[in-house]
């Protein structure tokens, strides 16, 4: 039977939530053409964004089943939308580090652009209201956000190993990636696989050879070529 958008569940930043007609295990999601910086202190509506990043995001989604690796998405349809796993989603975001960059660099005093000995995992709470601050696996366990010091040691595990994989990838496209965000749900049998998207807007992307940003950043720091630098990401990929 063929998927039908149902009502809107919720309203994030870049995605709209729809519930999925006559199946409660599924949600649809819809891109939007918005674009957000500082916890959305900054704001812009960008055309083809989100037709943009849907492409990007599936194209990653497919990469990673490919190699193993399970997440919610299951269908895109047309220039927006998606169709996937309904999920509990786990209030982490879960970052990977493999070079310094952005506030990281700036906290420590270290140049941008410094690589790191090993990729760093780190966790963030996710709470706008507190600017989703950093949270270390004794406050995520103290606080009961998470039960067991094992789901968090399962969660680095898999950032890592899409860490490999991410980095393979864009490296085939003449890309760094210098650092990205996950986040992952929980499924009603129990299971913890890859959620939300993956795109420009959670990863810093970085040129090979002239190390031109390639991400949200260019939004962030008014470089301009927003869409441009998406597109090119976008290219690249669909090349490799």
């Amino acid at each position: 039977m063929e998927n039908k958008k149902g009502s809107l569940l919720y309203e994030g930043k870049a995605k709209k939530v729809f519930a999925v007609e006559n199946d409660d295990s599924l949600v649809w999601l819809e891109f939007k053409d918005s674009l957000t910086a500082y916890n959305a202190q900054k704001k812009a509506e960008m055309e083809e964004k989100g037709t943009i990043n849907l492409k990007i995001a599936t194209f990653i989604f497919e990469y990673l089943k490919s190699n193993a690796v399970e997440s919610h998405w299951l269908k895109t349809f047309g220039e927006r939308d998606m169709v996937c796993k309904k999920v509990e989603i786990i209030p982490l975001e879960v970052v990977v580090r493999n070079t310094l960059a952005g506030s990281t660099a700036k906290k420590f005093a270290i140049e941008e652009g410094t690589p790191l000995k090993a990729p760093l995992v780190e966790f963030y709470y996710k709470k706008d209201e507190l600017n989703d601050p950093f949270i270390s696996d004794d406050q995520i366990l103290a606080l009961n956000i998470c039960k067991e010091q094992q789901t968090l040691d399962q969660l680095k595990k898999e950032a890592l190993r899409v860490n490999v994989l991410l980095k393979d990838l864009f490296a085939k496209a003449k890309i760094d990636l210098i650092d990205f965000k996950l986040e992952f749900g929980r499924t009603p049998e129990g299971d913890i696989i890859l959620s939300d998207e993956i795109s420009p807007d959670s990863c810093r992307l970085w040129d090979v050879n002239s190390q031109e940003k390639m991400d949200k950043d260019r939004f962030r720091r008014d470089l301009g070529g927003v869409i441009e630098a998406y597109k090119e990401v976008l290219r690249r990929l669909l090349e490799v």
